[in-house]
């Protein structure tokens, strides 16, 4: 297990459509344990592979709640979306900005697990906002694309609108 190097704007991996994963094996392990140190190390709530320079199809997700933990996900796909939240996002990739970002309030993404075997995972709230956000990364958008408002961090810490 490795801490990597997180990828930034304006790095043009990050506007790259990662591919679909295909081999389930120790290389696939060892990205994923990986994407999950640097991830903590960052101290993200997310993580996907473009983000550290790899163009494949899989994300890891830590929203700090003790009972889901740590999601390990290998070729995501959002398959239901409904309801409506608007929220702040950061970034690892686009440091010192937020935004304000229109997502869906419940999903269901589809994917397998470090071993091919496929799951779903139903998400509300702030996990399905990570959901959707990290998916997002595996198709060349990030959140500045879609935020309704762009500011610096500063600006929030400062009690700033």
């Amino acid at each position: 297990m490795a801490i990597r190097m997180i990828v930034k704007v304006p790095d043009p991996v990050l506007r790259e459509v990662a591919k679909e994963v295909t081999k389930f094996n120790a290389n696939l392990h060892k990205l994923l344990d990986d994407m999950a140190d640097t991830m903590y190390d960052a101290e993200g709530v997310g993580l996907a592979a473009p983000q550290i320079g790899i163009l494949k199809r899989v994300i890891v997700v830590d929203v700090g709640d003790e009972e889901t933990g740590l999601i390990e996900m290998v070729n995501p796909e959002i398959i239901e979306a409904d309801g409506e939240q608007l929220g702040p996002e950061g970034c690892l990739s686009i440091p010192n900005l937020n935004g304000d970002v229109r997502r869906a309030d419940r999903v269901k993404v589809k994917g397998q697990d470090r071993h091919g075997n496929p799951f779903v995972v139903e998400a509300t709230g702030f996990l399905a906002r990570a959901f959707q956000h990290e998916v997002d990364h595996l198709n060349g958008i990030l959140f500045t694309d879609i935020a309704e408002r762009v500011y610096d961090i500063s600006e929030r810490d400062k009690g700033g609108e």
